[in-house]
């Protein structure tokens, strides 16, 4: 922690002790490793130390001994070479919860834009193929729930992108949103949330049409995050919908080309800290 912190640090034994310690010191509740910090430099054991690290803070979470979780980011690349086997810590935080994947949703939170990728780490040409009624059905579900729970917003509007230039064009650009996506927009209906489209993604975020949304329900990674980064980089907020406890994470990567440099912008950790409080707060009072 040396290396990236220059402040003082206090190691507690029991998170109960660190609201004592906030306004002079880090608070640490230290999992052990052995090895030797390099900020910027990744390796298999820095890996191990984050799973354990994230294991450990799921555990806390979970037994209420703490509020809300708040993930930093972690290299994906060196989690999969010890054996990680979720696409993220979307996924992995779900199974601990003991919540299926696909009643969870990621989404991006910030000040003028609330997005939720149906598909999210995957390759762009295998979207197609993934999308399906049934997940987009419950992606926007999750996205209506966690909204009314954690964000305190009673009827959701959803407005759900096409897939296609265009929104397809009336299946002359593509048929995903006739057979798929209008399909699931329907159903949505049919159970009672306010969903709107297929509508096309090149207008969807536009100045005009974002007030008459509270989330944007995204086919893919890109289609979403582009435009939530593009507005909110510096206080963009990964929230899970659809877990027991409240979590969220800094809406960037590692950054390792920065690391240790003293010129990393915190802006994005400090909202995140602020939302998992808020989040952890309405979901106590639901």
């Amino acid at each position: 922690m040396r290396a990236v912190w220059d402040g003082p640090i206090d190691v507690i034994e029991d998170p109960h002790d660190a609201c004592c310690h906030f306004e002079r010191a880090l608070p640490i509740l230290r999992v052990k490793t052995d090895t030797e910090v390099v900020p910027g430099q990744p390796d298999l054991e820095g890996a191990r130390n984050a799973l354990d690290a994230l294991e450990f803070a799921v555990g806390l979470t979970r037994a209420g001994t703490a509020a809300g979780l708040v993930t930093g980011p972690v290299s994906k690349k060196q989690l999969y070479a010890i054996g990680f086997v979720h696409p993220g810590q979307t996924e992995f935080v779900a199974e601990r919860c003991g919540v299926a994947s696909e009643l969870v949703a990621m989404m991006l939170a910030g000040p003028s834009l609330k997005v939720v990728p149906v598909t999210t780490h995957v390759p762009l040409r295998e979207v197609p193929e993934l999308l399906g009624v049934e997940r987009i059905v419950a992606r926007g579900r999750a996205a209506a729930r966690g909204l009314q729970r954690q964000f305190g917003i009673a009827e959701p509007r959803l407005a759900v992108a096409g897939l296609n230039p265009h929104a397809g064009e009336e299946g002359a650009l593509g048929r995903e949103e006739i057979e798929i996506i209008g399909p699931a927009i329907e159903r949505l209906r049919e159970e009672g949330y306010e969903a709107s489209g297929p509508h096309p993604p090149d207008i969807l975020f536009s100045a005009q049409r974002r007030p008459t949304y509270d989330v944007a329900l995204c086919m893919y990674h890109d289609q979403g995050l582009i435009p939530l980064k593009t507005l909110d980089f510096e206080e963009g907020v990964n929230v899970t919908l659809g877990l027991p406890i409240a979590r969220t994470s800094p809406d960037h990567g590692t950054a390792f080309d920065i690391a240790g440099k003293g010129l990393a912008d915190p802006r994005s950790m400090i909202a995140a800290i602020r939302t998992a409080g808020d989040c952890a707060r309405r979901l106590a009072e639901a």
